[in-house]
């Protein structure tokens, strides 16, 4: 597998790596002063105002028919559970090393190409679902009920169990010894399907919801996306276009919300920092293993995001309807175009290259120079590389662009959440925290 997920660094700015941090930081902090002097009124609030001040366009209604129809849904589906298919080709039958598509279609189209998609066409993971397919293919030949499960999915739960999913894939890929092992990897995916069907019949559809971590990656990157169905299962469902921001302030209020993005965010973080020459001087010097430094790096950048992330919110003054406890959860969303940003700047290269090359691979699922799908001959061209100053201008675009955009969610969720007469000063601890989320993460970003 390609190691270095960018080769654009902080030697390939245009600018001096000081100066962007610098320059960012006080972006955020203009952007700060301008919402507060000029953004007074709740713009978004859930997705409850009107289509005119979100900017939302009603698309045609054959092209809704379009997207909406069930035919469309049942090819999704047929899609994710061919990918199944050949991904448990290549696992049982493939090469036991790093040729086998597996690696990539894992690694690579599940974990990186998944939010790209996600981010551009709307939650694809509950769409092509090969999981929530082989649920409802087993209630409809028992005549269960495919709508509920044995027993409700607890309420306080939330969405915890995605995160300690996610966790357990980042853990995986990042810091576990043996990841690029075809054993290891295969008993993961065993697991994880096996999870997934087991809470699926005991809960019903409502734990893939709350509990698949790729539905849960998903769903929260597809709050970014343009797409919106209003009406959603209804004889007038229209698709509509409108504010990404708009849509993501309608991620629903579960617990455990901030606990997903903490693992997203941080995970990404510690990748950075993994690859920074002060770690891995670091960690050849130390009397620890290798293995046991980076499981404690991992968890600690995790929950170190987790608890700044929290104590921003929890330092500020809410009203008398809401909870300091509640705080968290309610300002989560507002960390999603932050990981999306960091997604694009720190894996963008891998998906592109690494991608290409797997798309390469997958005609070939069994080592035998087989060309099934006709394109085993693709190469990736490793545009990227020969143009590192463009790579590097568009990490530190796509970081500023996602704090900003961070910055505009949780400002306008707070005229929701703060009284009028501390809307302004309640926020300074949040502005702290972003900050030093868009400082500390450029530099980490340019730190390998």
């Amino acid at each position: 597998m390609i190691e270095a997920h960018g080769v654009g660094g902080q030697a390939d700015l245009p600018i001096p790596l000081s100066l962007a941090v610098g320059g960012a930081g006080v972006a955020l902090v203009v952007s700060f002063v301008i919402l507060a002097t000029a953004w007074r009124t709740p713009r978004y609030d859930g997705g409850t105002t009107s289509s005119r001040a979100v900017g939302e366009w009603v698309l045609p209604k054959p092209f809704s028919s379009l997207i909406l129809a069930p035919a469309l849904a049942i090819a999704l589906r047929v899609i994710g559970v061919a990918l199944l298919l050949l991904a448990a080709t290549a696992a049982l039958f493939g090469r036991n090393d790093l040729t086998n598509p597996l690696f990539g279609m894992v690694y690579v189209w599940w974990w990186v190409g998944l939010v790209f998609a996600s981010l551009l066409l709307g939650p694809v993971w509950k769409a092509i679902s090969p999981v929530r397919t082989i649920h409802a293919t087993l209630l409809t030949l028992s005549g269960g009920d495919r709508e509920r499960g044995l027993y409700d999915f607890p309420a306080r739960l939330g969405v915890w169990p995605a995160a300690l999913g996610l966790y357990a894939f980042v853990w995986l890929e990042l810091v576990y010894d043996n990841s690029s092992q075809l054993g290891d990897l295969r008993l993961w995916c065993a697991i994880y399907l096996a999870i997934m069907l087991v809470g699926g019949a005991v809960f019903g559809p409502a734990f893939y919801a709350k509990a698949d971590p790729f539905e849960v990656y998903s769903s929260l990157a597809a709050r970014l996306s343009p797409w919106h169905v209003r009406g959603a299962g209804t004889p007038d469902a229209r698709i509509v276009l409108r504010s990404p921001l708009a849509n993501l302030s309608t991620t629903p209020l579960v617990p455990g919300v901030w606990g997903v993005v903490a693992v997203l965010f941080g995970s990404t973080a510690f990748d950075s920092f993994a690859d920074s020459s002060w770690w891995l001087r670091t960690v050849y010097g130390s009397s620890f293993s290798a293995a046991t430094l980076n499981n404690l790096a991992l968890a600690g950048f995790c929950v170190g995001v987790g608890i700044l992330f929290a104590a921003g919110c929890v330092l500020t003054r809410p009203g008398t309807s809401v909870t300091r406890a509640e705080l968290p959860d309610r300002f989560a969303h507002s960390l999603v175009p932050i990981i999306a940003g960091y997604i694009v700047a720190h894996y963008l290269t891998l998906f592109v290259d690494y991608g290409w090359q797997t798309l390469a691979l997958v005609s070939d699922p069994l080592g035998k120079e087989w060309n099934l799908f006709g394109t085993a001959g693709l190469t990736p061209s490793f545009w990227f590389s020969y143009h590192p100053t463009l790579l590097a201008t568009i990490k530190v675009a796509a970081v500023v662009v996602g704090h900003v955009a961070a910055a505009v969610s949780a400002h306008d969720r707070a005229l929701t959440v703060f009284p009028p007469g501390r809307r302004v000063t309640s926020q300074l601890p949040l502005m702290v925290m972003m900050v030093a989320f868009t400082t500390g993460g450029l530099l980490l970003l340019f730190s390998a």
